[in-house]
Parts: structure tokens; C-alpha cells; sequence
């Protein structure tokens, strides 16, 4: 039974409510959120890459093939998110990613070159979505959206660390 592919349209960006600690920050224009902000929908970005054996799931577990892993896959798909915009963005700033949606639709074995691209869709705010897809050859492998937000490095590592036990 073949799986549904999924459509280019999919749900908008997350509507979050800020808690009681974000509300001094709320008011404060986070690192891409100008009107005048140079990420506008249309950018784009890609990475082409040869399938390593450590890429493989076979690396993780011998007793599975040699092709390239899902998360291997979305990696190359969230470095053509973060490309597609790093020229644009505000000094200082850098892209995270909070979100993804992908499907892996076909297998590739180590040593395939796989391109994977992702197109700027939506912004709203510091909150991005990418549309993506990768290649190997003519083949679609994969498919789907990824989400990343606008963050400035200093606060975002802080915070981070601060989480840690």
C-alpha cells in the first residue's frame, strides 16, 4: 500500500501565547522581526551532498540497510533552510530550527549524491517555514516543511545552558 504524498499547502505557523516570563520580551522586536526585514518568502537554498556510510542506519545498526537515515536526510534539508536565508539575516542573528514535517519517500545507499533545497514559504515575526524537498538523481526522496525561528546566538546559548541540571 503506497503512502499518501503530501501536499505543498500545510498548516500555517504556530500561534503561541506568551507565557508571563516572555511578556517583557514580548513587547521587544526580536532579531528578524522589523517591517523592513530582508527575509521575504521566495528565498531560497540548497546543499548537495555525497551519502557517507556513517549517514547510513546500517552505521547505527549492522543488522539494517546501507541507506541514508531519515535524520541524515533532514539535517541536509534544515542546512538548505538555514542557507536559503543566512544573507538576510539581521546582524548577529542565526536561525534555529522548532519544527519539522517530513516524509522519507525512497531510500538511497551510501555513496548517492543527494541535493536537498528549501524555499522560504512563510514569516511571521522571528518564526520562519521552509518548504523542502531532496533529490538523489531524478528521484524525490523526500519531502515535507521545516520550521526554524530567528534567535540572537548569546541569548539563545544562555538560555539553553541554563537548562542544563
Amino acid at each position: 500500500m503506497k503512502r499518501p504524498v503530501p501536499t505543498k499547502k500545510r498548516s500555517k505557523l504556530p500561534k503561541t501565547a506568551a507565557r508571563p516570563d516572555q511578556k517583557a520580551q514580548a513587547n521587544s522586536s526580536p532579531p528578524g522581526a522589523t517591517s523592513d526585514s530582508k527575509l521575504r518568502p521566495g528565498l531560497e537554498g540548497s546543499i548537495e551532498r555525497v551519502v557517507l556510510q556513517e549517514w547510513t542506519i546500517a552505521s547505527l545498526d549492522p543488522r539494517l540497510p546501507a541507506v541514508l537515515s531519515t535524520p541524515h536526510m533532514i539535517a541536509l534539508m534544515e542546512i538548505a533552510a538555514a542557507q536559503a536565508i543566512l544573507a538576510e539575516l539581521p546582524l548577529g542573528a542565526i536561525s534555529v530550527g522548532t519544527r519539522i514535517e517530513v516524509d522519507h519517500l525512497k531510500a538511497v545507499p551510501a555513496g548517492a549524491t543527494v541535493r536537498a533545497t528549501a524555499r522560504l514559504v512563510e514569516h511571521e515575526g522571528r518564526f520562519l517555514v521552509f518548504d523542502v524537498e531532496a533529490r538523489s538523481g531524478v528521484h524525490l526522496i523526500g519531502r515535507g516543511r521545516v520550521f526554524r525561528a530567528v534567535v540572537e546566538p548569546r541569548k539563545f546559548h544562555a538560555d539553553a545552558h541554563s537548562r542544563t541540571s
